[in-house]
């Protein structure tokens, strides 16, 4: 059963920076793609960012450039590097696994809260 292990949120200023980190358990982990979800208070979710088993990234525009999604297969691991926060970033955010099959697994969820 593949298990997703998130952490590293927390509470930042505006402009400050922030990594999380997913650890994947359970599966071969390169068979899966990976993304960043978040979800803010009264709002649907949303995909971040997310990565290929081949390294292949997607973001969504709010985040281009401010936002890095990387991974390392032999680990398990996918984080997101988040810089130059801003509020409106604020959010719970999931880590994501989707393999081939079409099945799909989601971490607990870890809280960003962008304030000064």
């Amino acid at each position: 059963q593949v298990q997703l292990v998130e952490s590293g949120g927390g509470l930042v200023q505006p402009g400050g920076s922030l990594r999380l980190s997913c650890a994947f358990s359970g599966s071969i982990f390169a068979l899966f793609d990976m993304g960043w979800y978040r979800q803010p208070p009264g709002k649907p979710r949303e995909l971040v960012a997310s990565m290929s088993g081949g390294g292949i990234a997607n973001y969504v525009d709010s985040v281009k450039g401010r936002f890095t999604i990387s991974r390392v297969n032999a680990k398990g691991t996918v984080d997101l590097q988040m810089n130059s926060l801003k509020p409106e970033d604020t959010a719970v955010y999931y880590c994501n696994a989707n393999g081939v099959r079409g099945d799909a697994y989601w971490g607990q969820g870890t809280q960003v809260t962008v304030s000064s």
